[in-house]
């Protein structure tokens, strides 16, 4: 599919999710038997490794640690403090991946991935929560957003969302499912959060699925990431591109970046994920240089209308998408930007939240 099909598909359905449309399908009715018959397949092989634990990272990153006293430390433990000034809140929403399924340790988690390059860039503590729930779909953001604005708990400073992969194997409708993302980025922002949303990653490349299934996940992930684009980018959010987090380099690498599963990342695809997320999580905050956000013409970077902007990240992983102008002679206009990665440095052990 090209990019400006897919952009006409991912504007339907992001006009279906605004105006109540129906279930529009990522996929014809006649490939329905085909699909449900690989899916079956895929299954006897997908997860067999998995022990369905996910490990508690919630707490403090950038606090003073036990092992910073030791010679030789490279740096990590490093302590860091604003007098006056609480610490940078960071919550994570979303399925399994937001929560680290598939590793066995908090600190190779993405949320704790990225509280601790957060408070490295920030130079500044940063608290971590994580309501993040495996198998969830796009319909359980709105417990888990209820559950980060409780009144018991500050609103974030920024809210981390990665959805979708559940919504394409359980055939949400993609209207419905942008509708609830849609609604989610929206409450959040209202309340004052920043949000920035991991797309739905490709999951053409989980490595049991066979053809045709692996044509036709990689054909509505792509899809569907698109559409998720356009509707939180008119929501006031940021997306990045997740094909990297099933994408090309787990093709090329997955024994090294598929967990014991096979579907789940590992600690290492934790980590090229948390890489593509944390430069776009610290421009929400104002972190990153003035500088690094005028677009950059030799990366291919510039202002398209938000359709076109959409499509053109699904296809290329690591890719974020943000409001630009309010509109154009096609509609909203957006800013895509391929923005250089930033290694994520390890995680120290959390101190618990008081």
């Amino acid at each position: 599919m090209t990019s400006m099909s897919r952009a006409r598909v991912a504007r339907r359905i992001a006009a279906g999710a605004a105006y109540g449309g129906g279930g529009a399908g990522l996929i014809g009715a006649a490939a329905v038997g085909v699909l449900l018959a690989e899916v079956r397949l895929a299954r006897r092989h997908v997860g067999n490794g998995s022990s369905g634990r996910v490990p508690v990272a919630d707490g403090l990153y950038g606090w003073e640690s036990p092992r910073s006293d030791r010679a030789g430390s490279g740096g990590s433990g490093v302590a860091y403090g604003v007098p006056d000034e609480p610490p940078l809140r960071l919550a994570l929403l979303g399925d399994s991946t937001a929560a680290g399924q598939g590793v066995h340790r908090a600190g190779q988690t993405p949320g704790a991935l990225l509280a601790s390059g957060l408070a490295a860039v920030a130079e500044r503590p940063v608290e971590l929560r994580n309501v993040a729930q495996p198998g969830a779909q796009s319909d359980a953001l709105d417990r888990q957003v209820a559950l980060v604005l409780s009144a018991s708990s500050p609103v974030p400073d920024i809210c981390v969302i990665m959805i979708g992969a559940n919504d394409v194997t359980h055939r949400m409708p993609p209207t419905r499912s942008v509708r609830h993302l849609s609604a989610a980025v929206r409450r959040l922002r209202t309340a004052g959060a920043e949000v920035v949303v991991g797309t739905c990653p490709d999951l053409g490349t989980i490595e049991p699925v066979q053809q045709p299934l692996r044509w036709l996940a990689r054909r509505a992930s792509r899809q569907l990431a698109a559409a998720q684009t356009i509707g939180v980018v008119e929501q006031g959010g940021r997306t990045v591109s997740l094909g990297d987090l099933l994408g090309p380099e787990f093709e090329a690498n997955p024994r090294e970046l598929f967990g014991p599963d096979n579907y789940h990342p590992s600690a290492e695809g934790y980590a090229t994920a948390a890489m593509a997320v944390l430069p776009t999580v610290c421009a929400a905050l104002g972190l990153w240089p003035a500088e690094e956000e005028r677009p950059d013409v030799s990366r291919r970077e510039g202002f398209l209308p938000v359709a076109r902007a959409a499509a053109e990240a699904a296809s290329e992983a690591g890719t974020e998408v943000t409001a630009a102008m309010p509109t154009g002679p096609r509609g909203p206009w957006a800013l895509l930007k391929r923005r250089r990665r930033r290694r994520v440095p390890e995680a120290e052990p959390a101190r618990p939240s008081v």
